[in-house]
């Protein structure tokens, strides 16, 4: 069989200040850099779900036609000329290839400038051009906003059963896996129902319970007939398709429905329990230094609502501001996108001071800060991950400096990037294992690599363009009566409250 194999991934966050450009793509932003043509097998050592899939299709005798992939970090819509481009040199190879078979590898949460379901449009096209006969089979990311759309014109879906998403390539090896059950001829049926309130990302977490428990179901033996996904959502996209959904494919049609029904409800009898607690950025410094007092491990603090992997800039300057005003002792902050202030500490050289004022994201609250650092190490800000998380990725983040001021140390980048693996401090000279409190931007994701060296892991709520509580964005798009969050208030259309 002749396989089309094509990628294209981008959780966006409608409420976010920064759309996603064509060169955000090219550059990958904390993924792998764009790929085209043979260059997409480089992926297949990296844990990412193209990497398993072209791993579990090596040996099989299929013909594989690697068209192009490319991913950005999450932020707000993707601009049209962007899509339009990567989209289509994925249609044009599907017209002149006329393949017997597409994987797509998406995410599930993507809205461009034109389009509310980028991910749907993207599956609509290829369908238009392959026809109804040709299997398409896609993975997605756990927090894919999945519209009805998407389920009738693919004809099977997978998503990452972790988060952090240690299993991406599992779920590319999973896709193969469907794939070369639709080419045995057997039929796979689909079931799935839509979770009515939204999960915030911190609570998540399936290193944590309710998450853990619902994920870890999936595998149950008697599950095994199925292959089944719980699509948390992306609590940050105001359209229809903004939810939670828990879905299935096998052969047994009795037995998916059975399955997925009981999901569903282990899901909804779970949602008091993602309610989460959050602190402030004096609140959780304050408890970090006391429970690092006397330990030989650092306490990690979560900046989750500058988290680059969820649509902040790393640019917010709330967690920075209190660890200065604390002198917190072995602090460090990592890390903060500003190419200026970077450059600047180059042309210094180490040793030497700057006065340096990180802008911050006055639209969210945060105000600028200004003040004396000295330069203590430079970079090039090449990484190669070695942790859970897209191990094997290589990542370009350019000139970058460590400053210190008094006891607290910033990592400074010239492109941004969620900290998700330990290698990222290192690549500035930080030993993360020897410091008492790290402050990281990000969410969950950081918890694969981090969370065997921490003593304890707090979660922040200093400004910044992600929120961390979906109640508090201004909704105008949503599915009515859609709740916002655990046990939340459900939404209700401006228009029909002016009807009333």
């Amino acid at each position: 069989m002749k396989i089309l194999v094509a990628g294209l991934l981008h959780e966006t966050n409608t409420f976010a200040p920064t759309p996603a450009r064509y060169e955000n793509f090219v550059n990958g932003e904390g993924f792998p850099s764009m790929r085209r043509g043979a260059h997409l097998f480089e992926l297949a050592t990296v844990n990412i779900p193209i990497g398993g899939f072209l791993q579990a299709m090596e040996g099989s005798g299929h013909e594989l036609v690697p068209v192009i992939w490319a991913a950005a970090s999450p932020s707000g819509p993707v601009e049209s000329e962007a899509f339009e481009r990567i989209v289509g040199e994925i249609t044009a190879a599907c017209a002149t290839e006329h393949p017997d078979a597409v994987y797509l590898d998406l995410h599930g949460a993507m809205v461009t400038e034109e389009y509310e379901d980028g991910d749907g449009e993207i599956t609509r096209r290829v369908r238009s051009i392959v026809g109804p006969n040709v299997p398409i089979v896609i993975s997605l990311d756990l927090h894919a906003n999945l519209s009805d759309e998407m389920f009738e014109m693919a004809d099977a879906m997978v998503a990452y059963r972790t988060y952090p998403h240690v299993d991406m390539a599992e779920t590319g090896r999973r896709a193969a896996e469907m794939l070369t059950t639709l080419f045995n001829g057997d039929k796979l049926h689909c079931q799935w129902r839509r979770i009515p309130f939204l999960i915030p990302i911190n609570t998540g977490c399936t290193l944590l319970d309710p998450a853990r428990e619902l994920y870890q179901s999936l595998d149950e033996p008697r599950a095994a007939a199925a292959v089944l996904s719980i699509a948390a959502g992306f609590p940050a996209a105001d359209i229809q398709c903004c939810s939670p959904v828990v879905f299935g494919y096998g052969e047994d049609a009795d037995h998916l429905l059975q399955l997925v029904e009981e999901l569903e409800a282990a899901v909804n009898r779970a949602e008091p329990d993602f309610f989460q607690t959050l602190l402030t950025p004096e609140e959780a410094v304050a408890q970090a230094v006391a429970l690092a007092d006397g330990k030989n491990r650092p306490v990690v603090i979560a900046d989750t609502q500058d988290n680059p992997g969820a649509g902040g800039n790393a640019t917010t300057t709330g967690m920075l501001r209190a660890l200065l005003d604390a002198d917190a002792r072995k602090s460090v902050l990592a890390s903060i996108f500003d190419a200026g202030i970077a450059a600047a500490a180059h042309e210094a050289g180490e040793g030497n001071g700057i006065t340096a004022t990180f802008p911050g994201s006055t639209s969210h609250g945060d105000s600028p800060l200004t003040g004396d650092f000295e330069v203590v190490t430079l970079s090039d800000g090449h990484i190669r991950f070695g942790g859970p998380m897209m191990n094997g990725n290589e990542l370009e983040l350019g000139p970058t400096a460590v400053l210190r001021s008094g006891n607290v140390q910033v990592i400074v980048t010239s492109q941004k990037a969620q900290i998700m693996d330990r290698n990222q401090l290192r690549m500035a000279g930080i030993v993360p294992e020897d410091q008492h409190v790290l402050v990281l931007k990000s969410s969950v994701h950081f918890r694969a690599d981090f969370q065997p060296i921490a003593e304890d892991i707090l979660v922040a709520c200093a400004p910044g363009p992600m929120a961390a509580v979906p109640a508090t964005l201004p909704w105008t798009n949503l599915r009515a009566g859609t709740r916002l969050g655990p046990l939340g208030p459900e939404f209700i259309h401006q228009s029909a409250t002016k009807s009333v």
